[in-house]
């Protein structure tokens, strides 16, 4: 639909009014006696938004016949992503392997639920109210869930925890859960629908805050990868090595924590420094990657590598967020 523009006009002496483009109003179903909501913006702009008593129920139905594996968990988070209501999955027969990923994608994704289910079809709906769901809270959730189990990563290669290599393992379908519900978000918006916390986050600072998932989604991946290390290790890590690891990672965390503060009150100069660390932890790294190349065990010296690119990515993807951090602070002073 191209951009129309309308004459403001003053009607009652105190009330300015603008008419509504016709196929615009078909579009959504406006007619005369229709009511609109008027929500306005940090930016200045007005939300004009029909009120329907009961909004269309959005579907979508896949047909999952000889989909297996990846490819049915792939449609199932690309059917979920669209912003479906009900989401119908069918075939001849469903195999119970089918179905096993179809309640396994349901656990991990928040807001779906099986309604139905019979030898052809799975009904799926989804239970979520997105206007309860604010982007900076579930941000703020996925870094407090990426930075705990980088700590106990650290703690579990350290002692060489398996149960709570594990749990942090687990933890990881938490931040995923989180980043796939931001993106559904950040979709439907795009599609013209109203923002869940508009009062106190424009769509500018709803782009930053999803650019900003990514990056944590990632560090959780990261941590993960720490933790999974855990069962390579067949003795303790010599003690100086931890102690060169405990304090790099406690640099790459800080960087991390650093940027999502800046994030999220603007503070380019802290933004800046955190840019400026990243850049000043490298020779940490090469010192503590040529450390452990003096380890007599090769498996070590492998697993002890992936421990050490997983600490120094985290500190680039917190470099990310700071850069982004810079982005959205000078976005608002436009």
């Amino acid at each position: 639909m191209s951009i129309e523009t309308r004459k403001v006009q003053q009607t009652g002496g105190s009330t300015y009014i603008i008419s509504l483009p016709k196929t615009w109003a078909d579009k959504v179903g406006i007619k005369t006696g229709s009511r609109v909501t008027l929500q306005p913006q940090p930016d200045g702009k007005l939300v004009i938004d029909p009120i329907h008593d009961a909004p269309p129920v959005r579907k979508i139905q896949i047909d999952v016949t000889g989909s297996m594996g990846d490819a049915l968990t792939r449609d199932m988070i690309a059917a979920y992503l669209a912003g479906s209501d009900i989401i119908e999955v069918k075939a001849d027969r469903i195999l119970a392997e089918q179905k096993n990923i179809i309640r396994s994608m349901c656990y991990k994704l928040i807001g779906p639920e099986i309604i139905e289910e019979t030898a052809k079809k799975v009904v799926i709906q989804d239970l979520l109210n997105p206007d309860e769901i604010s982007i900076k809270k579930s941000v703020r959730r996925m870094y407090l869930i990426s930075n705990s189990m980088h700590i106990d990563a650290i703690k579990a290669i350290k002692t060489r925890d398996a149960d709570l290599a594990l749990d942090v393992d687990q933890r990881d379908d938490d931040v995923d859960r989180l980043f796939l519900l931001i993106a559904k978000q950040f979709r439907s918006i795009l599609r013209g629908a109203r923002l869940p916390d508009a009062a106190e986050t424009s769509i500018d600072e709803y782009h930053d805050l999803r650019m900003a998932a990514g990056p944590i989604e990632r560090i959780a991946d990261h941590a993960r990868k720490i933790a999974k290390v855990t069962t390579a290790l067949n003795e303790p890590i010599p003690d100086d090595i931890m102690e060169m690891i405990e304090s790099t990672s406690e640099i790459s965390r800080k960087v991390v924590e650093d940027a999502i503060d800046a994030l999220y009150n603007s503070d380019v100069e802290l933004a800046n420094q955190v840019i400026d660390r990243v850049a000043r932890m490298s020779s940490m790294i090469h010192k503590l990657n040529a450390a452990i190349l003096k380890i007599n065990s090769y498996g070590a010296v492998v697993a002890l590598g992936t421990v050490v690119d997983s600490i120094d990515r985290t500190g680039d993807y917190g470099s990310n967020i700071a850069e982004i951090a810079i982005n959205s602070a000078m976005s608002r002073n436009v």
